[in-house]
Order: structure tokens, then C-alpha cells, then sequence
């Protein structure tokens, strides 16, 4: 019969998604996890399989928990759906300027240092943004609705062009970007928008 695990897997995982987060996936090695966790790493390799096995679970994990994070911030009522996506354009520029340790996004770090050659990490990244894609999609039809977006523009189109500039975002705030810039792109963005035409 196994024998239970007497660690907390959660708090492992949240260790180990913090160490590639801050490193990379190549700068990283089963045994700073192992010091970090107070694990050996034969109780690493069991529970989480190899390296790549460990990043592909906390990959997992990350985009999903972004998922469902977008999903609650632009879920609501049309009437307030340009508030909604107002408020989260402006949420990224913010949070990335806070971000002075300049990690960036694990979806986008990960992505741009293992999609090449990891089929698995590759489709999560592609499901992940197609899935933010589809809330922000929803909620420019919600403006539609209520008449803050004009009725005949494409959501889907536009809700590209915004993801498209949130990476933006997010990529110029790692090379050091300042505030000022990133809160400017995040207003033309919005300012950009098709409006329906003046009553």
C-alpha cells in the first residue's frame, strides 16, 4: 500500500512556480526546489515526476487560475461591461508597473522560453489566450449592447487587438518601461475603440 505524502503539495507547488517564475525554466534545477521546499528529491520525483513534468503542473495551474481570475473580473450586467474592461486594461498597466522585480507574465515567459520545443506547454499557452480572447470577446459584445462600442464592429477582432496590447503591456513593462508609458498605452487603447456613431 503507498504510503500518504506527509508534505503539502500546494505549498510545493507554489514554491516551485515562484522559483521559475523568478529564473526561468533553464536556470532552474530540481535542486534549488529541493532546498526550497526542505524536500529531497527523490520525494519530488515522485510526487511530481521530473522537472518538465513539475513546470507543466504549475504551468497548468497558472493559466488557469488566470483564466478563471479574467473571467471573474469582466463577469457582470452590459451596463457595465466598459467599466469592467476599462478597469482590467488599466489593472495590467498597473500591476506591471508594480512589478519592479520585472518577472513578467509566467504565461508569456513560459510560453516564449519552452513553446519552441514543448508540444504540451506550447497548447496550454495557446488554449489560455484563446480562452482570455473569448471572455474579452464577451464582454466588447456586452458594451456592444449597451452602446459603448459601435454595434457593427467585430468582437472578436477587437478582442485580439486588446490581448494584443495587454502582451504589449506586459512585455515593455520588462524592459523597463515607465508607469507613465504603460498607463498611456492602456488609455489609447480604450481611446481607440470604435465608439457608435453621435446621437
Amino acid at each position: 500500500m503507498a504510503r500518504p505524502r506527509k508534505f503539502d503539495e500546494q505549498r510545493v507547488l507554489d514554491t516551485a512556480r515562484e522559483r521559475f517564475w523568478a529564473g526561468g525554466y533553464a536556470a532552474t534545477r530540481m535542486d534549488d526546489i529541493a532546498e526550497a521546499t526542505g524536500l529531497g528529491k527523490g520525494s519530488l520525483y515522485g510526487a511530481f515526476g521530473g522537472k518538465q513534468e513539475l513546470f507543466r503542473r504549475v504551468f497548468d495551474d497558472f493559466c488557469g487560475a488566470a483564466v478563471d481570475d479574467l473571467s471573474r473580473q469582466l463577469s457582470g450586467s452590459d451596463e457595465d461591461a466598459y467599466a469592467r474592461l476599462s478597469a482590467h486594461v488599466h489593472a495590467v498597466a498597473a500591476s506591471t508597473a508594480a512589478d519592479t522585480a520585472r518577472r513578467g507574465c509566467l504565461l508569456a515567459k513560459g510560453a516564449a522560453e519552452l513553446a519552441e520545443h514543448d508540444e504540451a506547454v506550447a497548447k496550454r499557452a495557446q488554449v489560455t489566450i484563446e480562452a482570455m480572447r473569448t471572455l474579452l470577446a464577451d464582454d466588447i459584445a456586452a458594451c456592444q449592447r449597451n452602446g459603448d462600442i459601435a454595434a457593427d464592429a467585430d468582437p472578436g477582432e477587437l478582442a485580439a487587438l486588446v490581448l494584443a496590447v495587454l502582451r504589449g503591456i506586459e512585455a515593455l513593462g520588462k524592459a523597463g518601461a515607465s508607469e507613465e508609458t504603460l498607463t498611456g498605452i492602456a488609455s489609447t487603447a480604450l481611446a481607440v475603440l470604435p465608439r457608435p456613431p453621435a446621437r
